[in-house]
């Protein structure tokens, strides 16, 4: 009846040996559409490193992105005919069956944008944010009491443009992150150079301008991309697509304004070539950062100091072409790398000590990879 049930819900099964505690399932999206698109599920083996492939997903297309809700029992995903189309893309909303993996789509909505490329969801679990690249904008979901979607609560269109005459002719919102609190969420975005800060009312689900600061600008031509919390929650780190760099801001909390300490380069000061950088991740101790390189295929590796500067102490290859997406397991053990035109994923082991990362097993071939999400 379980093989019967997950065809019929879009799951396809590869193996389903059972899931043992030390053994978490990892989600990573194939972006792709057609029969090469879906969900897949792994299950992943904390002693060694190991991923083992369980069923993917397929009643999904070009899954982008994705978000699981903090209580583990929903994931939201990217879905759209057409990627950066004229059509309007969706979030579609799934329950997570337990500890098996299986995903039932609960239902979907409309991003009111294209190129819908980020997800967040907040601390209550009531609310889902999304960035869309193509038509630069950005929008808030509210989640039902049964993890289905409803229409867009907020939708806020930005405006301007940048110094790069091919990248930069218009918005192009990349990411939008809920800040630790709750209480706010920002958004990268690559097109006009700025981080746009937004008040989130977690009752409501609606994203408004905050008032102290609506946004912060970055040196012209930066693309800022993806950006990312300090887990003590007094630095936000911003990594540059166009400039190959990471920007360093120091958070206010009780007002949600952002104040530029330092920008460092996430490539060899000797490279010529072209590269465009992608993901950030911090370990959860704060003590180093990652940065991926597409083009370089090289991920960064930062120190962070007691002030939240960084200094950077390795560049390693990330063994595949096109670094896209980064996770750093909760123990601060694993990283892994999704080299989504690569097609593989790669799993590195952390040094506690040193930050440096080392490569274990063989990479896991799959098509596209494009994002990696945990459910312990």
């Amino acid at each position: 009846m379980r093989n019967l049930t997950s065809l019929l819900t879009g799951a396809l099964l590869i193996t389903s040996p059972a899931l043992r505690a030390d053994e978490p399932l990892v989600f990573i999206s194939a972006f792709a559409s057609g029969d090469k698109g879906a969900i897949h599920a792994f299950r992943f083996d904390t002693k060694t490193g190991a991923l083992k492939p369980l069923h993917r997903t397929t009643d999904i297309q070009n899954p982008f992105f994705l978000a699981i809700s903090p209580d583990k029992r929903f994931l939201y995903s990217i879905h759209a005919e057409t990627f950066g189309g004229q059509k309007d893309e969706s979030v579609a909303a799934y329950s997570i069956d337990g500890r098996s993996g299986y995903l039932s789509r609960l239902n979907q909505q409309s991003t009111r944008g294209t190129a819908s490329c980020y997800l967040d969801i907040d601390a209550t679990g009531k609310t889902v944010v999304v960035a869309n690249y193509s038509s630069g904008s950005v929008a808030s979901l509210p989640v039902r009491g049964d993890g289905s979607l409803g229409e867009a609560a907020s939708f806020v269109q930005h405006t301007g443009s940048s110094v790069d005459p091919n990248r930069q002719k218009g918005p192009n919102a990349h990411s939008i992150v809920v800040s630790p609190d709750n209480r706010f969420a920002l958004a990268a975005d690559l097109g006009i150079d700025k981080i746009l800060i937004y008040r989130l009312d977690a009752a409501t689900a609606k994203l408004t301008p905050n008032e102290a600061q609506p946004f912060v600008r970055l040196a012209p031509g930066s693309g800022p991309r993806h950006l990312t919390f300090h887990p003590h929650g007094s630095r936000v780190y911003v990594i540059n697509e166009l400039k190959n760099t990471v920007t360093v801001f120091d958070y206010m909390k009780a007002s949600g304004t952002l104040t530029a300490r330092q920008t460092i380069s996430t490539v060899p000061t000797d490279f010529t070539g072209k590269s465009y950088c992608a993901d950030l991740k911090i370990t959860r101790d704060g003590r180093f950062l990652y940065g991926t390189n597409r083009g370089h295929d090289s991920i960064a590796v930062f120190r962070i100091a007691e002030d939240g500067t960084l200094t950077q102490i390795a560049i390693e290859p990330s063994l595949g072409s096109g670094p896209q997406n980064l996770f750093i397991t909760p123990d601060g053990q694993w990283m892994l790398c999704a080299n989504m035109p690569g097609n593989n994923v790669i799993v590195f082991h952390i040094d506690a000590q040193t930050g440096q990362i080392k490569a274990v097993g063989e990479p896991i071939s799959m098509p596209t990879p494009s994002c990696i999400r945990w459910l312990p």
